[in-house]
């Protein structure tokens, strides 16, 4: 594990891949999925792969909640123990409140320095911008230095996705802007984005395939001319298809893509978009 001055703390819907997590010791504050009468820690009591299992045959739908103030402060305290300061980089307060709790769980702590931020985003959309964080962090920077490094990498994330089906955004009440493409033909994917912190829609396609060839379109064409590209490719047990993308995206942005990861959509995130959901998450300039 890298050795910083600075503890990095996010929510568990950014999946950063727990070798990257472990690596810089990202404290991560687990968000929970209700299912029947029972809930489950994202990423600790449940899984993607046990998730999506479940999700096959269980006729009951899950919900989501965010981390108790109980449990966030206990994560804040944690990495509070372990540095000189804290920074917390969390899911866009407009898609839950999570920020909102931890903002609360720091305000219980007025003895440590601590720092949150709305990473305005989701996946490793958030991820990205950790990992500038917390690479900044080892490198020996301020915290004022690591807190202007992760809010200079926001506006330069993104996230671009395809989905089976809007029913599970719709049942979850996420689907905001995208909801003008409820009640089209049923059979067109519908290509979707996170922007300020929403989830906006982007276009209908015919098929599954022209999706993510469209996807990939969209990507490179954003990130055309642009240095030090980090890709990722997110999935919601289509690891597959992600590992095609991701591919088929490095190939055409060229010698401009210095990482690319591959991860899992969250229990909690693919709770709202639902099986085969897959997309691009990307980072430049940092």
């Amino acid at each position: 594990m890298t050795k910083s001055t600075i503890a990095i703390v996010t929510d568990s819907t950014a999946y950063l891949p727990k070798a990257l997590a472990a690596e810089y010791g990202v404290h991560i504050v687990p968000n929970v999925v209700n299912w029947g009468d029972k809930s489950y820690r994202d990423g600790v009591d449940i899984g993607a792969v046990e998730f999506f299992e479940r999700l096959k045959v269980d006729p009951v739908a899950p919900t989501t909640s965010v981390a108790s103030l109980g449990e966030m402060r206990e994560v804040y305290t944690a990495a509070a123990a372990s540095a000189e300061a804290v920074l917390g980089i969390h899911l866009s307060a407009k898609l839950s409140n999570t920020f909102k709790v931890a903002q609360e769980a720091a305000a219980l702590l007025p003895d440590h320095k601590i720092t949150v931020l709305d990473s305005e985003t989701t996946s490793m959309g958030r991820g990205f911008i950790l990992l500038g964080a917390a690479r900044a962090a080892a490198a020996g920077q301020s915290l004022e230095q690591v807190v202007q490094t992760a809010r200079a990498a926001i506006p330069h994330t993104g996230v671009v996705l395809t989905l089976e089906t809007l029913k599970y955004l719709q049942r979850g009440g996420r689907i905001g802007a995208a909801q003008a493409f409820v009640g089209g033909v049923l059979d067109l994917k519908p290509l979707l984005e996170v922007r300020d912190g929403m989830i906006h829609p982007l276009e209908r396609v015919r098929s599954r395939k022209k999706a993510t060839s469209r996807l990939v379109e969209i990507v490179c064409e954003r990130l055309a001319g642009k240095a030090k590209v980090r890709l990722a490719a997110l999935h919601a047990a289509a690891e597959a298809e992600a590992k095609e993308l991701l591919q088929t995206a490095r190939d055409k942005l060229g010698g401009a893509v210095v990482e690319t990861v591959l991860t899992d959509v969250s229990p909690t995130v693919a709770t709202h978009t639902g099986p085969g959901t897959i997309g691009l998450a990307y980072c430049d300039g940092f």
